[in-house]
């Protein structure tokens, strides 16, 4: 049986990257067992005590933290060390290493990232734009979206969505159903708008289907989720996506911030062109 560890994530802001992180590292080791525990807006050296002694005495601890603040990290690791607490900084040797590259002192501020400037102004223009548009929902101005994401039902347009939404990309998903009609501009060649068709193993979306029926209509259950009608619409958008031109991901076994990745990589290409 493997040990189970009680991981403390640190944080001197929103924690927010300090999890992003610890996701990333964890799915690198298959058998990790772990409690999490986060702690955010920690900023005195009393907050850090009160950490480090709860963490002394639990059988193995870890702590990983995102503190900026000079000062305070050095006293988080002092400390940790002194109660033989494993301990690991996230962003310290990085910014360290950043300042002498570009020969510029870091302001070591918390929360420096969640500043109120154009960036996140435009992230927010980005997400309303989206959340208007979802699911077919408003496409007389669809030439105002930087990407639009079309697939048949279950092939994670609007989770993308609003995942790309989040990395200020305004998007527009249009589902391939029999009374969606797609809009002439984006069937012209002078269609300027990154448009992408998505798609899935059949197989993968008739049991994503049966996991959704509950909410269905009942006169549309046995053909939303057949797997020869769900066959044929992979087919017929398959066929849509060629005729136009537009890129196809298959999303089957994709992240949703994998298929946005693949989806940013084809928007610059166009950008660029």
């Amino acid at each position: 049986m493997n040990e189970k560890y009680n991981v403390y994530l640190v944080s001197d802001s929103t924690g927010e990257t300090l999890d992003r992180i610890f996701l990333s590292l964890k799915s690198q080791f298959t058998n990790f067992e772990y409690e999490k525990k986060e702690f955010a807006f920690v900023r005195t050296e009393q907050q850090i005590d009160k950490i480090i002694k709860e963490c002394s005495e639990l059988q193995n601890s870890i702590i990983l933290y995102t503190i900026v603040e000079t000062k305070l990290a050095k006293y988080m690791s002092n400390v940790s060390e002194k109660n033989n607490v494993p301990c690991f900084g996230i962003l310290g040797n990085l910014i360290l290493s950043f300042s002498k590259l570009l020969n510029q002192k870091a302001i070591h501020k918390p929360s420096a990232q969640h500043v109120l400037d154009d960036d996140y102004y435009k992230r927010i223009e980005a997400i309303q734009f989206t959340m208007a548009h979802d699911d077919g929902k408003k496409l007389d101005d669809i030439s105002s979206s930087d990407i639009v994401l079309l697939g048949v039902s279950r092939t994670s347009k609007t989770p993308t969505s609003i995942y790309l939404a989040n990395r200020g990309y305004k998007t527009v998903n249009i589902p391939l159903v029999m009374d969606q009609n797609i809009p002439e501009d984006l069937k012209s060649q002078n269609n300027k708008t990154c448009t992408i068709g998505l798609i899935a193993d059949p197989e993968r979306l008739a049991d994503i289907r049966r996991n959704r029926v509950a909410i269905m209509r009942e006169n549309r259950i046995k053909e939303y989720t057949s797997l020869e009608s769900i066959k044929d619409e992979v087919n017929q958008s398959k066929q849509l996506f060629k005729k136009h031109n537009w890129p196809i991901i298959d999303v089957t076994r994709k992240s949703v911030e994998e298929t946005a990745a693949s989806i940013l990589k084809i928007f610059e290409i166009q950008k660029n062109k």
